[in-house]
């Protein structure tokens, strides 16, 4: 959902006029997200997001409007209710909707369970009788008024004439899902000579056909005003002429004459964009032909032709497909090579190494939309502390000398804003050891791949991570923290204005363009950006991007330089290489680069050991009792070689840790077990096995952050590709037409076929072969479920009440495309 704003709210009858509002989002009236407060405005700007996956059955998708009272309840101003069968009607486009006065009638939601039973009673003198049994057994999810719920039914046979007495069942206290259980009779049709108000006189049995039964839920309020409506329910009996007894779920309706709402143009207006997909997702296998054509993607040449390139070709928006094409790769651990060939392919036919990835291509959503998921904890731990003081804080930062406040100092202002942007840099660029290991194998293939096809660009292999490091991640999310999880809501105008300004300075600090100061439209920008003119801020830039795109996986032709990344003394065990030397401890200099991990006798001697970096197969904490010392970890290699090394503090032996873990993540022989203690006096102390060359009995640590793959569902994320597959069909099959067309015709290309990238005809058209079969049997397979459905579904069920539109919906179409009738 995105909540833009709303427009002409009534003005508050009093002399300010105006009103503090935010507006909630709710399912029926279940609460599920609440924007932050605009004060003192008629006209309230929201531009918030929210996504959430619905657990449960709803009726109506609904907005309130409210405005805060600081000493009583707040007040509703009016609402906006979407019914479920109609939100592919607002489907990803921005509506203005108008909104509608809130009222009990408005308010209607849930569900009564009834069973009713009409019997026929021969009297003495042999005259026959109507009784109706209605019994009240439960209802459910009943609406919470004044933030309690104390329900009871009343029932009341009513006909043409005159109605019977309502009788009432007891008051459930503290629930929206009461049992009642209760049992109520009522006299339909009697020996004309009983004459009693509250009942009927009626000789002719046809008039049970005109009559109804009444079932009203009401909430027990203490208050003078009387108790509360939550719905009714209204069953004519004649149905009930074909079979005596009716046992069935309804949902219950507002009153016909439910009080008139004014002109909704009285209550103003709300700008919403709603997303809404539901799928219906079958076991794993159904998904096999189609899933593993996708994650092929990254093997076929060229990748133009693949699954993946093509559903970004055919869908209208690029990240419509990037979405769950990314999770789906990150699910199975194919994303890398299916971004590096990407990449290949982007740069490759890119002729200006300035402009490389600046449009909506599927390559750049694609690691957008990586860099959101894996790096969203990466984000939390670098910006999150410091956002949070300037969401709280609230130091003045504007330095537009037009938009000063009275009483603000221009040269404060801009140190204010100096120090925040000082304080952003230095944690960014000092956080590169944290920075998500899929994403520094992107950034690896970005920077190998640019600066291959740019020799003649030396800051190329920067500027390409850079992009998108600096200006698609980091400064998005400090410009719009709350769409990165960073702060619950959008920040108030002076936030988001201080945000602004150091999201711009970011941006150009990262950018390392030669002219930064001619990047600025504004020339007060350009003044505050002479702070950071210093050779330092380049230099951090460079260190930060050559951390996070440095990579064990190399040839010896590489273009890198070795990069220096960390050094220091600690003291190391010997690791055994000669045979009948010492196994003691001594204290060395060890140097960490890009490429190898190496120590000798003094900082500037010649290596006495050197690992590359391809070698290191794990890096893990050693545990205490191996050697009776602290901060110990180890470094293992291949052939069960292990490096024992002390580092000289806790904090340090975890820097260590953590950017020799880095470094060596991508390495193909990574282990994924280890012992965390030493093999010692023939045995390994953790387990306790006496072979040296034992595997791990603990699995080590590192990796994909595990939330990326617990919160991942393959299967469906394959439903999801082919929903959009089977929504861009007729694209899909233009796009064959456009490889016969292209494989048999060299001259000008005709202008609808001018859209799709086809770089070969005829790999292109076996793949979309493919697709199109694998779709068509999902197709047939969903066909198929919902003809099982619609035999097993009875109408008035719990899941499906009477009364339920979108089912209503649901068998007209059945009955359309099918034999069977309701």
């Amino acid at each position: 959902l995105s909540l833009g704003e709303a427009k002409n709210l009534p003005t508050y009858p009093g002399p300010n006029k105006m009103r503090d509002c935010y507006c909630t989002v709710n399912l029926d009236q279940e609460e599920v997200f609440r924007t932050k407060i605009v004060e003192k405005s008629l006209c309230p700007f929201y531009g918030e997001d929210f996504y959430c996956e619905i657990p449960r059955t709803f009726r109506h998708l609904s907005f309130y409007i409210f405005d805060r009272d600081v000493f009583r309840r707040d007040s509703i101003i009016g609402k906006v209710a979407i019914q479920k069968e109609d939100l592919q009607k607002y489907h990803n486009r921005d509506t203005w909707f108008q909104l509608q006065h809130v009222d009990a009638d408005s308010e209607v939601q849930g569900k009564v369970h009834l069973e009713l039973r009409l019997s026929e009673v021969i009297t003495d003198t042999g005259v026959v009788c109507h009784k109706l049994a209605t019994r009240v057994l439960e209802c459910q999810g009943l609406p919470i008024v004044n933030g309690q719920c104390d329900p009871y039914a009343t029932v009341t046979l009513a006909g043409p004439s005159r109605q019977s007495e309502a009788k009432k069942t007891k008051v459930k206290k503290k629930t929206n899902n009461p049992h009642f259980d209760e049992v109520f009779y009522f006299e339909v049709t009697r020996p004309s000579s009983y004459n009693k108000k509250s009942h009927f006189d009626i000789e002719d049995v046809d008039e049970v056909d005109k009559m109804e039964i009444r079932v009203d839920l009401w909430n027990a309020s203490n208050l003078k005003f009387g108790d509360e409506f939550l719905g009714e329910l209204r069953l004519p009996l004649k149905f009930l002429r074909q079979s005596s007894s009716y046992e069935a779920w309804y949902f219950l309706q507002p009153r016909d004459n439910g009080n008139k709402s004014l002109k909704p143009d009285d209550l103003g207006s709300l700008r919403l964009n709603v997303v809404y997909t539901e799928d219906h997702v079958f076991s794993s296998d159904y998904y096999s032909p189609l899933r593993d054509l996708l994650l092929k993607s990254a093997d076929v040449e060229p990748v133009s032709a693949s699954a993946a390139h093509i559903l970004g070709e055919v869908c209208r928006e690029k990240h419509e497909a990037a979405i769950p094409l990314v999770r789906l790769f990150l699910h199975y651990g194919r994303i890398v090579p299916f971004i590096k060939r990407l990449n290949y392919r982007k740069l490759f036919t890119s002729r200006d190494p300035n402009t490389i990835f600046r449009g909506n291509s599927l390559t750049s959503k694609c690691i957008d939309e990586t860099m959101k998921l894996a790096g969203m904890h990466y984000l939390q731990v670098t910006l999150k502390p410091i956002i949070d003081e300037i969401c709280q804080v609230h130091k003045p930062c504007e330095i537009d000398p037009v938009k000063l406040k009275d009483g603000e100092n221009l040269e404060n202002n801009r140190e204010n804003l100096r120090q925040y942007v000082d304080r952003i840099f230095t944690v960014i660029t000092k956080s590169g050891v944290s920075c998500p290991t899929v994403m520094c194998d992107i950034f690896f293939s970005l920077r190998e791949s640019a600066a291959k096809r740019f020799q003649g660009d030396l800051d190329v292999r920067y500027t390409a991570v850079s992009s998108f490091i600096f200006l698609r991640f980091f400064a998005p999310a400090i410009l719009s923290p709350n769409l990165f999880q960073l702060t619950p809501h959008h920040p108030d105008p002076q936030t988001s204005r201080t945000l602004t300004l150091i999201s711009k300075t970011i941006q150009t600090l990262g950018s390392l363009s030669k002219s930064k100061s001619a990047n600025f439209k504004e020339s007060y920008m350009a003044t505050f950006y002479d702070y950071f003119n210093e050779q330092k801020y380049a230099d951090a830039v460079k260190n930060f991007l050559d951390l996070i795109s440095s990579s064990g996986r190399r040839d010896h032709k590489s273009i890198e330089q070795p990069i220096l990344l960390k050094e220091g003394f600690m003291i190391k065990r010997a690791q055994g290489r000669k045979r009948f030397g010492m196994k003691n401890f001594k204290k060395r200099w060890f140097r960490l680069t890009n490429h190898e991990f190496t120590y000798q006798k003094s900082k500037g001697d010649h290596p006495l050991c050197s690992i590359p970096i391809e070698n290191i197969l794990a890096v893990e904490r050693l545990e205490e009792e191996s050697f009776k010392m602290k901060n110990m970890f180890q470094v293992i290699q291949p052939e069960r070689r292990v490096l024992y090394i002390q580092a000289n503090n806790c904090v340090e032996a975890k820097d260590w840790i953590d950017i020799l873990t880095k470094v060596s993540q991508c390495n193909k022989k990574r282990l994924t077990v280890y012992h965390p203690s030493a093999y010692l006096n023939g045995h390994w102390l953790c387990c306790k096995a006496t072979a040296d060359n034992t595997p791990g009995c603990t699995p080590c640590t590192g990796g994909l952050p595990a939330n990326i793959q617990l919160d991942i569902d393959g299967d469906r994320e394959t439903e999801r590709i082919y929903s959009l597959f089977n929504l861009y069909m007729p694209k899909l099959e233009k796009m064959q037409e456009a490889c016969g067309s292209k494989s048999v015709y060299d001259g000008p290309e005709e202008e609808e076929y001018s859209t799709f990238i086809i770089d070969d005809p005829k790999e292109t058209y076996k793949t979309l072969k493919l697709i199109i079969e694998g779709v068509g049997t999902l197709e047939q397979e969903h066909a198929q479920y919902k003809r099982d459905k619609f035999k097993k579904t009875k109408y008035g069920s719990q899941e499906h009440p009477i009364g339920d539109k979108s089912f209503q919906t649901y068998i007209r179409q059945q009955s359309e495309i099918s034999a069977h009738s309701i």
